[in-house]
């Protein structure tokens, strides 16, 4: 199985990870212009658990959430780049704008989001704790955000 997977193939690698008493933990966001905030996160992610899964909003999800703009970064690339790095274990995308019912279905062991997150607004967090499952906030890395690095590019080299 890659690491980039579909919905389906992952809820059936899911009951092989609950089988071997693996905790799994699922995080998601839009990662449109990766930076080390990200890779950040998804370390602190990893740290939580034994396998890591992202779900990632799909082009159509983000240009909902961020505007016509985005994403700058389509897709299947987006996936492809977060399936190569280390602390990612499994890529699935969702084209909903939260992925609740994603995290509905999968009802990973650990459900983590962003210190940008209040905790009442974390898209499947009831169905995670009503399965006796962990929702945990982690902080972000000063100063690094996609909205900011844009800026910064725009400022050095847009018109």
């Amino acid at each position: 199985m890659g690491r980039v997977t579909t919905e389906d193939a992952l809820l059936r690698e899911r009951e092989d990870l609950r089988r071997e008493g693996k905790r799994v933990v699922f995080t998601n966001g839009c990662f449109d212009v990766l930076h080390a905030g990200h890779l950040d996160s998804l370390r602190r992610a990893r740290a939580e658990g034994d396998f890591l899964v992202v779900g990632l909003n799909g082009d159509g999800s983000v240009r909902a959430l961020k505007g016509e703009g985005r994403p700058l970064v389509p897709e299947g690339d987006r996936a492809e780049l977060l399936a190569a790095l280390e602390p990612v274990d499994r890529v699935v995308l969702f084209h909903e704008e939260t992925p609740a019912r994603l995290i509905g279905r999968l009802l990973p062991d650990v459900l983590v989001k962003g210190g940008d997150y209040a905790p009442e607004e974390i898209a499947g967090a009831d169905a995670v704790r009503d399965a006796g499952g962990r929702v945990v906030i982690v902080p972000l890395k000063e100063g690094l955000s996609t909205r900011g690095l844009i800026a910064r590019i725009v400022e050095r080299y847009g018109g």
